[in-house]
């Protein structure tokens, strides 16, 4: 087992299987509860969850130190270390954030660590983009995000709506997870980062042997991973099947 982590990051992308691992990790009871914390479009949101004084401007020194703090508390719960779920199209964000807190650092990579403490990065891809991008374009339209095992609506963000077929869509969210994808790649590189990674594809089939690389990398106890169950269901089925077709006949055309 490695030396532990203050921290680490899941760096994905949307419909990745970043909510499947985030809730594994969190039943590991050792890895933090990692979310989103750093989503721009829920700053506002989360800083009322933790109750943040309302005197404190977003945007202001104060305002980015009380959110930072209490960020780590929420991503650490009672572990050791502290989670923090990613998206590539929030990094800048909050690589600026963490500039103005730590100004004169060279890279994001030495932000991060002043932030958090020494980090370790997981890298979690998805192999097949045209699924991915299907499943993100379904998400938007129906509204619903997640599901539980059992059926139940974990996570929707609309009222229903029927998903319907569009080519247009699922090419433009093609590219742009491939860009995003692409993104993460050569910020790895740029901060020279060598992250754990590894595909949903294998964290859906053997989530225990993904999720002991997991916090062997972090410097948790592998046999954690032992015995968890999910905690959200797979939204793919037919519709998924009969789109992913049709848009492999159009894009032929």
């Amino acid at each position: 087992m490695t030396e532990p982590a203050a921290a680490y990051i899941l760096c994905g992308t949307p419909r990745s299987g970043s909510t499947l691992l985030c809730g594994y990790l969190t039943d590991t009871g050792v890895a933090g509860q990692p979310d989103s914390f750093f989503r721009t479009q829920s700053i506002d949101w989360w800083a009322e969850h933790w109750g943040l004084p309302s005197a404190l401007r977003p945007g202001t020194d104060a305002f980015l130190g009380a959110y930072l703090a209490a960020a780590i508390a929420e991503g650490r719960g009672d572990t050791p270390v502290f989670g923090l779920r990613l998206m590539r199209e929030n990094l800048g964000d909050m690589s600026a954030a963490l500039d103005r807190l730590f100004p004169g650092l060279p890279t994001d990579a030495a932000r991060i660590d002043a932030a958090f403490g020494p980090t370790r990065y997981l890298h979690l891809r998805r192999r097949d983009k045209l699924a991915q991008a299907i499943s993100l374009v379904r998400a938007e339209q129906s509204g619903l995000w997640h599901v539980a095992p059992d059926g139940t609506e974990v996570e929707r963000l609309a009222p229903h709506r029927d998903p319907v077929y569009d080519f247009d869509a699922i090419d433009r969210e093609v590219k742009a997870l491939e860009a995003y994808e692409q993104g993460w790649t050569d910020w790895f590189a740029a901060q020279r980062i060598v992250p754990l990674a590894f595909h949903y594809e294998d964290l859906a089939d053997t989530p225990e042997r993904v999720l002991s690389a997991i916090l062997d990398h972090i410097g948790q106890d592998p046999a954690k991973a032992r015995g968890l169950e999910p905690t959200v269901a797979r939204l793919s089925d037919g519709l998924s099947a009969e789109w992913a077709a049709r848009y492999r006949e159009d894009a032929a055309r």
